[in-house]
């Protein structure tokens, strides 16, 4: 499993380099083999393949619905990282980019899906594990393929890294990201009052957009630019945003409160554009009762499965939505997710995909 780990982490696949991801993906295909599966590749322009594997079950698991599965290849690490940061073994910790988040998933997938036939398991139900190329900034193919494969499925297993200690993301909060844009007149600063100034009607904005923070709700201001020269003033500013909420009802009050935006400065427009967004994973009835069944399956193993929430989102949001039951974060532990010091507890590793095995084998 480590072997396979550092394969995967020195195929170096950041989302926005699609070759380079679909490395990565060719090699998890090649491991996947093994596990005696049926594979499908969906070529996405400019976002790299998405994979869909499906390991069958007996004829028992006729009329069953299969239980999907969900992980991504892609990093927030650019190419290069590992001139720096080569994996590295330390105690119980791997370290390397995209180690956790989420390459140890594929690797827990890969052997679980192996180990329902060299156990001899026989599971009930047939399971598809569905690969993202591009989720860390959202892949609108996936999604749609993520909503088509739930509609036919009976759970919906994500095996995203667990929160630190081993908890379950029963709660992920939903996510915005808006383009905010003021438009102003351009003029020469050595006569400013014949302008409109669109930084100064920018910044008057972005001050005002901290009312939205309430209620757990958080607006953060990620890049910011406009005008041209210091001696011209700006007659445009664009600000994105990434805006995080907690329950879906709060989508519809965030967006009306970006279409009441009004400008400070006369003659000034204010507008702004919706570029991606994700849907809160809430808790559900569906997915309570799954929960206690793999808390229930986890106790054999000595293992108790604790539930917890986080503000990241992920692919499981999607089918959640649908109402389809939901358990994420079950991929292993560690720590440093989009930080340099990104590892895996390897023994969290081993633990986690003996518990995948059996909830494939017991669902």
């Amino acid at each position: 499993m480590v072997g396979l780990l550092e394969r995967l982490v020195r195929l170096e696949s950041p989302t926005s380099d699609a070759a380079a991801v679909d490395r990565c993906t060719a090699a998890l295909a090649d491991s996947l083999q093994q596990a005696e599966v049926k594979l499908r590749r969906v070529p996405v322009r400019g976002k790299g393949v998405l994979l869909i594997a499906e390991k069958r079950a007996g004829r028992k698991a006729s009329g069953l619905k299969p239980l999907l599965l969900l992980a991504h290849t892609d990093t927030v690490w650019p190419v290069g990282t590992l001139a720096a940061r080569p994996p590295a073994i330390k105690g119980d910790r791997l370290y390397g980019p995209g180690a956790l988040d989420m390459k140890a998933g594929l690797v827990q997938a890969v052997f679980a899906l192996r180990a329902l036939d060299s156990l001899g398991l026989n599971p009930r139900r047939s399971a598809r594990l569905f690969v993202n190329s591009a989720e860390e900034t959202g892949n609108p193919e996936a999604a749609r393929l993520i909503r088509a494969l739930s509609a036919s499925s009976e759970a919906v297993l994500c095996l995203e890294p667990c929160l630190p200690g081993g908890a379950l993301k029963t709660r992920r909060k939903g996510r915005l990201v808006v383009l905010l844009e003021t438009r102003g007149k351009p003029a020469h600063a050595g006569s400013p009052g014949s302008g409109i100034n669109a930084i100064e009607e920018m910044s008057r904005q972005l001050l005002g957009l901290r009312r939205l923070r309430r209620a757990g709700t958080t607006v953060n201001i990620g890049r910011v630019e406009g005008g041209s020269e210091a001696n011209v003033v700006a007659d445009r500013a664009a600000a994105l945003l990434d805006v995080r909420f907690w329950e879906a009802g709060d989508r519809a009050r965030l967006l009306k409160s970006l279409a009441d935006l009004r400008p400070f400065l006369l003659g000034a427009r204010v507008s702004f554009r919706i570029l991606g967004e994700h849907p809160p994973l809430e808790r559900t009835e569906a997915s309570r009762r799954l929960f206690n069944t793999a808390r229930r399956i986890a106790s054999g193993l000595g293992v108790r499965l604790r539930a917890g929430k986080t503000g990241g989102g992920s692919d499981a949001s999607l089918a959640s939505r649908l109402g389809l039951p939901t358990l994420d974060g079950l991929g292993p532990d560690g720590a440093g997710i989009h930080a340099e010091n990104e590892h895996v507890l390897v023994s969290s590793l081993i633990e986690r995909t003996a518990l995948l095995t059996l909830l494939l084998s017991e669902l």
